[in-house]
């Protein structure tokens, strides 16, 4: 196994470690901030000069930078899909104590006959 491949599955499974621990606190929403700004401008110097992604890739022991890209790529997507789960679900936990809370706060005792 080349240590690309160490590197990237060790990457995937921190990205997914720090989802499931750091949920909804202001410290890990700024990290997240930083690190999209991060890509962002990642992708534009890639665009400005593709030949030195090359050159990253060969150093980290990859063939091409089209490959290197796919790669980050790919644990960007793991990233957005997981983090956007876990917000879903969040979300979908909030409503459920709202209409619990609505519930209980309408609630009539019923009529004895």
């Amino acid at each position: 196994m080349n240590w690309i491949q160490v590197l990237l599955i060790a990457s995937v499974l921190v990205l997914l470690v720090y989802l499931l621990r750091s949920r909804g606190s202001a410290r890990s929403k700024a990290w997240v901030k930083v690190g999209y700004v991060l890509f962002v401008i990642t992708g534009i110097y890639a665009i400005l000069r593709p030949d030195d992604t090359t050159v990253v890739a060969n150093w980290l022991g990859v063939d091409r930078g089209t490959d290197l890209l796919e790669y980050v790529l790919i644990i960007a997507f793991a990233f957005t899909t997981l983090s956007t789960y876990m917000r879903f679900k969040d979300i979908e936990l909030k409503y459920t104590r709202l209409a619990r809370a609505v519930a209980l706060q309408n609630a009539q005792v019923p009529e004895q006959s």
